[in-house]
């Protein structure tokens, strides 16, 4: 008999969806090295850096919200087979430039904003699409697998990406890269819908369910929708707040104090890192395979909690491995909680709005970046490297105690017994 974590692994569809998406992801850790190692390799220098991984950044997150609505309008197969396509066209393009001479702004850039909008366009689709292939019960542990799919690439696809530019060239990682994308859309296409057999309800708080996708095609139907849950609006300052603190804290402040105080080294931050990823895993893994809690919102922001106050204590840690302990208690409780709060949200917004809601928090995820790092930054050389950890510690300590006080947030994705749901996908 499966653990209930693996349970949904029953699920065909399910199966093909964690072999393209962890395919997908490996080739795109390749292209994550490969592409700095090229440029800097190619004579092209930190600005020509700098300036494709921005033409990238832009269109990845100003075409998030369009993402959601194609995904609520089309269905999340479709969209993500269409992108999958497009950036297979262009990371291949891309290897075959690459092979033939040094960086180049002229094919680099454009090459980039296609990439990017790409990515923006797949993301609230790939976010979007489990609660189509599972039924009810086994939404816990789906997203569990997905999210551990997805982490596991990321650990293991950088060196995949590393001992290729070494051992033969940044042409190949990207040519990878490009295979990774056709074997995700293969998948894709074989993909069928879950028979429409429906989630337990999120009790008091549960959207309208029976919202038609004709109705639900309005971005009016869905700000009604959006203003009419509050608990969506705390858990978007959830997000926002969250994000704020922890992206300046990963980008910046948490290197700083690995090469200052800690002097860690190469060696010391890659087993940081990995510290933290681990713990991301296996707290992914764990909420799969625990029953659903009856209050799973406040069980999820308590192990928030968790993780604020391993981020207030990193910085006074003063020893590389007990600096990899926080991370990997922070990745652990912030991984478990995650896929708890996603697969409330899933049940609460009705099928029909789930791409364009999914976008919101997506564009609180990444809208966020640019002034965490830039804070992080400020606060980092003025202030010590210890002063932003303080910052993303507290903020989010009283963004969960703001959340608390909150009785729709206390009932979000509470338990009480089943209701049908239909699920499609197009």
């Amino acid at each position: 008999m499966l653990p209930r974590a693996l349970s949904p692994l029953r699920n065909r569809s399910l199966r093909l969806l964690l072999a393209g998406q962890v395919t997908s992801n490996v080739g795109d850790a390749c292209y994550a090295v490969a592409l700095p190692w090229y440029v800097l390799a190619a004579h092209g220098g930190t600005a020509l850096l700098g300036v494709v991984l921005v033409a990238y950044g832009l269109p990845r997150t100003c075409l998030i919200a369009i993402g959601g609505w194609a995904s609520d309008q089309w269905g999340s197969r479709t969209v993500m087979l269409a992108t999958d396509a497009a950036r297979f066209l262009g990371v291949g393009a891309l290897a075959a430039v690459t092979a033939l001479g040094p960086a180049r702004a002229g094919y680099l850039i454009p090459i980039a904003v296609v990439l990017g909008a790409g990515e923006g366009l797949f993301l609230p689709a790939s976010l979007s699409i489990v609660p189509s292939l599972v039924e009810g019960d086994d939404l816990e542990a789906a997203n569990a697998l997905t999210t551990s799919g997805a982490q596991l690439a990321i650990l293991a696809g950088p060196a995949v990406g590393g001992a290729l530019v070494a051992l033969a060239s940044p042409s190949l990682a990207f040519a990878l890269d490009a295979a990774s994308f056709a074997v995700s859309a293969l998948t894709l296409a074989r993909l069928r819908a879950a028979r429409p057999v429906g989630p337990p309800t999120s009790g008091p708080v549960a959207g309208p369910k029976d919202v038609t996708p004709a109705a639900a095609g309005t971005m009016s139907m869905f700000f009604a929708f959006f203003r009419s849950q509050r608990v969506l609006q705390v858990q978007f300052l959830l997000v926002i707040v969250a994000n704020l603190g922890t992206n300046g804290v990963d980008n910046v402040s948490l290197p700083a104090l690995a090469h200052g105080p800690l002097h860690s080294g190469a060696g010391g931050y890659g087993l940081i890192l990995a510290a933290g990823g681990a713990g991301a895993l296996l707290g992914s893994l764990l909420a799969g395979q625990v029953r659903r809690p009856r209050r799973p919102a406040v069980v999820a922001v308590l192990g928030f909690e968790v993780a604020a106050v391993a981020i207030l204590a990193t910085p006074f840690l003063g020893h590389t491995l007990a600096v990899a302990g926080s991370l990997a208690v922070q990745g652990l409780t912030v991984g478990f909680a995650n896929v708890l709060l996603y697969a409330a949200f899933q049940r609460l917004v009705p099928p029909a709005l789930l791409g364009r809601a999914t976008a919101v928090l997506t564009l609180g995820m990444y809208g966020t970046a640019p002034l965490s790092v830039a804070l992080a930054a400020i606060f980092t050389r003025n202030l010590g490297s210890a002063s932003f950890f303080l910052f993303a510690g507290i903020s989010l300590t009283i963004a969960i105690i703001f959340g608390l006080g909150q009785k729709s947030w206390r009932d979000f994705g509470l338990a009480m017994g089943s209701v049908a749901c239909p699920t499609s996908i197009r």
